[in-house]
């Protein structure tokens, strides 16, 4: 019996501070059996990933299996023939939630976005910005009201994290479960935890 086809996902990463959100999940799919990853990452973001996490773009580039210029709108994920199982920003900066918002499909990111959208496939937008402003407010609502998820990278604390990558990798597991991908990233919450007696 043939193997089955790899699962694709598209993975862009802006210039919205939090590049570790991208980073982290690119590790992780990277080593997942059966997952494809088609990477796109703008200027912008090439500058954050050196500020904040220390990597130049060709290292994380390295953790993909496909890379696109953002400028490349003739890309094979720019078609809705391109079969994939949807795309996540991580992060999303305000100016690509815009372009996707107002439907612009100004580059790769913002226009594959728009073919995920219309073909009715998951879009999740890890949106990072605060506070927001109305025009913020009003594009998030768009997006939800196309179908897209507006996921923003708030840490959770009912898991008691220790660490940093604690708190990374519990939101990426989130963002991972919204696709049916199996991992061991984060626990699960097995219920609240009864006060003691005094």
């Amino acid at each position: 019996m043939p193997d089955s086809p790899p699962r694709r996902l598209v993975i862009a990463i802006t210039g919205a501070t939090g590049a570790v959100y991208g980073v982290r999940l690119l590790q992780h799919l990277a080593a997942t059996p059966g997952i494809e990853t088609h990477l796109v990452i703008s200027d912008a973001a090439s500058l954050t990933l050196h500020q904040e996490v220390g990597m130049q773009r060709r290292d994380v580039e390295a953790l993909a299996h496909v890379v696109h210029k953002n400028r490349d709108v003739g890309a094979a994920i720019a078609s809705g023939s391109f079969q994939s199982d949807g795309m996540v920003v991580a992060p999303c900066s305000m100016k690509t939630l815009a372009s996707v918002a107002h439907g612009l499909s100004d580059n790769l990111i913002a226009r594959a976005a728009d073919v995920v959208l219309k073909e009715r496939r998951r879009l999740v937008l890890m949106v990072r910005e605060t506070p927001f402003n109305l025009a913020h407010l009003r594009n998030m609502t768009a997006v939800t009201e196309m179908g897209g998820i507006i996921f923003p990278p708030l840490p959770s604390f009912y898991h008691r994290p220790a660490t940093i990558d604690e708190m990374v990798d519990h939101t990426v597991a989130r963002v991972i479960d919204l696709f049916g991908i199996e991992h061991a990233l984060a626990p699960r919450w097995g219920g609240m935890n009864p006060p003691e007696q005094s």
